[in-house]
């Protein structure tokens, strides 16, 4: 694992009404020690968070490599972002991959994930490029009734001799299929113009189901998408690819969207997704800080990271 970030932010004043997310973070194993003030005592922890350093996938995609920034910049933008109700975010730090060996660090996301979710109902990874994916479903295993949600201007399911940021649910659905197990596989935000027919091709062998950008502007009709295919699932991963994103509000990204999904478009599915009660997994990947312009895509997707973290955490204590 990489060093510990090191969690400040804003600080207005001493009282719970001062709360942000960097006062809620607390090291591994600890209920009370606190990276930051305040922490709140004895709690367990609501979600665990586990960085993972990887551009390798994109280098190999031949895309433009600086993902593996994208963890510390997603910590920073999220530090001084307002908490309004007790939390607690246990921070693993980073599973680092800077010597090539993609493979040996999606074993070693896998198992930190799953150390991770013996102590935290939500495991949350950051990226990394979008061969983050590969080592989040190495971490939860092939269980039967989970799907796999992505939001995501492409669908990943590329051949290629080496795994890359391009082959992740490939990979995936392979593994489940060699498992016994059912593929569950819906992408909303697909663009028509970033995928060739082999890859439409491949996304129907395996049985996915997709929403294209086109239809997806406009709530309604993504959040009645993602309610149909989450009605016959258990459990579901979340998996955010910042690429489905309009340009203009995540330039960050290896691949800018020249139209992508709105941002307010991709709160709401993360919000049904929420309220379903089968969320087991978040993933956010492929912010780029050195493409950033003004922490635009970093600020956005810390906004989304913090608002299904504390909108499941309501969830579950009133469900």
């Amino acid at each position: 694992m990489g060093a510990p970030f090191e969690w400040t932010g804003r600080t207005d004043g001493d009282g719970p009404e001062h709360r942000r997310f960097w006062n809620a973070v607390v090291e591994p194993g600890s209920r009370g020690s606190s990276l930051a003030p305040r922490p709140a005592e004895g709690r367990a922890p609501d979600a665990a968070l586990i960085g993972f350093a990887s551009d390798e996938g994109v280098r190999r995609n031949k895309g433009r490599v600086g993902a593996a920034e994208g963890p510390r910049a997603l910590r920073s933008a999220l530090g001084s972002l307002a908490v309004h109700d007790e939390l607690v975010v246990v921070d693993h730090g980073d599973v680092v991959v800077d010597d090539g060996d993609l493979e040996g660090g999606h074993r070693r996301l896998g198992e930190a994930i799953r150390a991770a979710r013996q102590d935290a109902p939500l495991s949350v990874v950051l990226g990394g490029g979008h061969e983050t994916a590969y080592g989040s479903h190495l971490g939860l295993g092939t269980r039967p009734r989970l799907g796999v949600l992505n939001l995501d201007a492409h669908f990943d399911l590329r051949e290629a001799d080496v795994p890359t940021s391009g082959t992740p649910f490939l990979q995936i659905a392979r593994d489940r299929q060699a498992a016994g197990e059912e593929m569950h596989y819906a992408v909303v935000g697909i663009s028509r113009t970033s995928n060739t027919g082999v890859l439409f091709e491949t996304a129907e062998s395996i049985g996915a189901t997709w929403m294209l950008d086109d239809d997806a502007q406009e709530v309604a009709p993504a959040v009645e998408f993602v309610a149909g295919f989450l009605a016959d699932l258990d459990e579901v991963y979340l998996t955010i690819d910042l690429d489905v994103l309009p340009a203009g509000a995540a330039p960050g990204v290896s691949a800018p969207a020249a139209l992508g999904v709105p941002p307010f478009v991709v709160q709401a599915v993360c919000d049904a997704v929420v309220d379903s009660g089968k969320l087991v997994h978040l993933d956010v990947t492929e912010l780029n800080p050195a493409l950033d312009v003004d922490q635009r895509t970093a600020k956005l997707a810390a906004r989304l990271i913090h608002r299904v973290i504390t909108r499941e955490t309501a969830r579950r204590r009133t469900s």
